[in-house]
């Protein structure tokens, strides 16, 4: 996983295989600030800080993203697929606090998605974890450009709307 921006309260993240094509949306995740199973395990100033990067981080999907013209996020915890009796290690009964990391995704909907488990007005879809690798085999991530419009624009937000100070967040592409 590739990191985009780096804040006190977690990082931007581009995921090593997103769930959605960048031409249907595009889908980043926010880390928080450490490793944790469930979000209430976050201090009230990391869930704080964290909520502004996830918040600013969306916003600057919808502002910079073409493919988001009128579109929405979909915010997403997510971590099940970790829990899965298939996912490594293979065989174990998985649970929460020894295996699931919290992560949000951010999925960007377009109205023009072309793939029908992403269409507009609809729930997504997602397969069974036996079958995701195959779903998510042809779908691209953001551009690096993209991406890099994306982190300046979050950080942006930051500083202007949640008083982050400059030298705290830092673009890494």
């Amino acid at each position: 996983m590739k990191q985009i921006l780096a804040t006190p309260g977690g990082t931007l993240c581009v995921p090593k295989h997103p769930m959605i094509d960048r031409k249907d949306g595009a889908n980043l995740w926010t880390m928080p600030p450490r490793d944790v199973w469930d979000r209430s395990e976050l201090t009230a100033e990391e869930l704080t800080q964290w909520s502004f990067l996830i918040a600013a981080s969306g916003r600057a999907m919808l502002d910079v993203l073409p493919q988001l013209r009128d579109g929405v996020i979909n915010y997403w915890e997510a971590g099940n697929w970790s829990l899965n009796d298939l996912s490594e290690p293979k065989g174990v009964k998985k649970t929460g606090p020894e295996h699931k990391h919290v992560h949000m995704h951010l999925i960007g909907r377009s109205r023009n998605s072309t793939d029908p488990d992403w269409a507009w007005g609809e729930a997504p879809c997602y397969p069974p974890y036996k079958n995701h690798q195959s779903w998510w085999a042809n779908k691209e991530n953001l551009t690096r450009y993209e991406q890099r419009v994306v982190g300046n624009k979050a950080r942006e937000l930051l500083i202007e709307k949640y008083n982050l100070s400059a030298s705290d967040a830092q673009v890494e592409l």
